[in-house]
């Protein structure tokens, strides 16, 4: 599969440059969500999510109200990818007995995925909506080029993980569309994604298996704590500029 026309491909939108509202992304029903996601390939490219800002530039109480209703489908569907993820990594030990620290010493974990860290917001000491919902999102953009490895390489289950690459794209976009300033959410280049994605690859089977696993269990991880940061701003923040 090219790099470019797999996981990336929804991610990459203009921002709203210098606009300084907080958008509100369209809710989509999470019921919805779950009925199509075994289903659905990731599609080439993703409709551009709506603004909040109306024409006088100010966000307005239904756009407030729209903002706050996504929180919930996003806590949803992150829970969601957190458990599809976790039955992906029950499988890769199942089917070829790569499990939890049973080869992983044997491979150089350099793979830089993403990870949040305290020093992103997102913990509830010191939690900085701001900068979380960047590195939430950025993240989550980061993952495609991996999500793409493992949809190569763990063959037998390719659908699921086309699944699991088209709402991760989806979540990370709606995520985006949360953050004041869009534009300085990190998204991967297609140069970065390509060389990346060869840098993942080898000639040893076992070795990309090991990588699947790892990039599975990472993915969990963060899919985890994602869901932690929604619910805290679900439960207690604004989104009012």
């Amino acid at each position: 599969m090219n790099s470019t026309e797999g996981c990336d491909a929804a991610g990459r939108r203009p921002g709203s440059g210098g606009s300084r509202l907080r958008r509100a992304p369209r809710p989509v029903p999470v019921a919805l969500l779950l009925l199509l996601l075994p289903l659905l390939p990731p599609p080439a490219a993703a409709a551009p999510l709506p603004s909040a800002a109306d024409s006088s530039g100010e966000a307005g109480p239904d756009e407030e109200a729209e903002a706050r209703r996504a929180l919930p489908e996003c806590e949803a569907l992150a829970w969601l990818l957190h458990a599809r993820a976790a039955r992906l990594q029950d499988e890769m030990c199942e089917k070829f007995t790569v499990c939890e620290n049973s080869m992983e010493m044997l491979v150089q974990n350099n793979l830089n995925l993403p990870k949040v860290t305290e020093e992103d917001g997102c913990l509830l000491a010191g939690f900085d909506e701001e900068k979380c919902l960047r590195k939430l999102s950025s993240g989550l953009f980061a993952f495609q080029t991996y999500l793409e490895f493992v949809q190569e390489t763990f063959a037998s289950e390719k659908q699921k993980v086309e699944s699991l690459c088209y709402s991760t794209k989806h979540l990370a976009a709606t995520i985006r569309q949360m953050v004041i300033n869009p534009d300085e959410v990190a998204i991967p280049d297609s140069a970065a994604q390509k060389s990346l994605l060869a840098k993942l690859k080898s000639d040893k089977a076992w070795i990309e298996k090991i990588t699947t696993h790892l990039i599975l269990r990472d993915f969990t991880s963060f899919m985890e704590k994602t869901v932690r940061a929604v619910r805290y701003l679900k439960n207690t923040r604004s989104f009012s500029a």
